[in-house]
């Protein structure tokens, strides 16, 4: 393992909870080092995700950080959005100016692909926070880049917990099967965050109370996300709070000890209409399929707050 930081690209749809992963990371130079942040279509189309990006990177007191806009639309199906969720702006909750920081120029598929071919081979982590559209492209793109990824951890897919958008499917999946199913036979070192770990990572009242407890303005615009956001979640599940799924990524690349899971075969459905996009987990071990990915199943829910309340008070 190279020593220092570890390098990272953030491909996200923001969203609350990819908000709140973002800061996480910005907040940890000494764990992780962004290398830049790549706005895809997904929780809302892709003008907001990337005005959201650099909304969030204002928020942490970061204009600096470089963030690019990629793929408008899956590759071959039209865009699911989920504004009954996050709100219209995707960022719904508290009010927040527009971002003053530029786009940069740059396609965010490029900025993946030159950033994998300049830095050295196995030293750059991709951290999938929505639909995979922008990692997929950038591996047909360029199949070179594949072996000189050092790990992609990804939020999504389901296995025990089944669909939150379809029975059987999980959102960044189902709303670009084809790019997962791309991004799962890559042969890239994967780790899987589905909804079967993210939702042990509920908001409790004491919880977001200690991110408003912070007086900061990144503390109070993530309890005021995770106010609004969790009203979806508690009414369809009856849970206490909502799941921050996307911190889970984040959270791992730091402290892989909150975790556990299985190396396992994960495929993705990509012709079934009843399952479209559904992550098709062997946790039983039950074919001679190849393990892909670790797919995360548990985490110790306090450890991960403990680690999100400390790294989001200190911006």
């Amino acid at each position: 393992m190279p020593q220092g930081p570890r390098k990272i690209i953030i491909d996200t749809d923001p969203g609350q909870d990819d908000a709140v992963a973002i800061l996480l990371a910005l907040a940890s130079p000494e764990e992780v080092e962004v290398l830049g942040i790549c706005a895809v279509a997904g929780n809302v189309p892709l003008a907001l995700t990337a005005r959201n990006a650099r909304i969030v990177c204002e928020l942490a007191g970061q204009p600096g950080v470089k963030v690019f806009a990629g793929c408008d639309r899956p590759l071959s199906r039209k865009l699911v959005t989920a504004e009954y969720v996050h709100g219209a702006t995707g960022l719904d909750g508290p009010q927040l100016p527009d971002p003053v920081m530029k786009l940069q120029d740059r396609h965010a598929v490029d900025f993946i692909i030159e950033t994998l071919r300049a830095e050295p081979a196995g030293t750059v982590t991709l951290c999938p926070l929505g639909p995979l559209t922008n990692i997929a492209t950038a591996l047909q793109r360029a199949p070179d880049i594949a072996s000189r990824i050092q790990e992609i951890v990804l939020m999504g897919g389901a296995y025990f917990e089944v669909g939150n958008v379809t029975p059987a499917a999980e959102f960044n999946i189902y709303v670009d099967p084809q790019a997962a199913d791309i991004v799962f036979r890559s042969g890239v070192p994967l780790v899987v965050m589905p909804l079967d770990v993210t939702h042990k990572a509920l908001t409790t009242r004491p919880r977001i109370e200690a991110f408003r407890a912070m007086g900061t303005k990144p503390g109070r615009m993530v309890a005021e996300w995770t106010d609004f956001f969790e009203r979806f979640d508690v009414q369809k599940y009856g849970s206490e709070g909502a799941p921050l799924h996307d911190p889970c990524v984040i959270a791992w690349l730091m402290r892989p000890e909150l975790f556990t899971g299985r190396h396992i075969n994960v495929e993705i459905e990509t012709q079934s209409e009843l399952t479209l996009g559904m992550t098709v987990a062997d946790w039983w071990g039950v074919t001679d399929r190849k393990p892909n990915a670790l797919f995360i199943g548990d985490l110790d829910a306090d450890g991960f707050y403990a680690l999100l309340t400390e790294r989001i008070a200190r911006l």
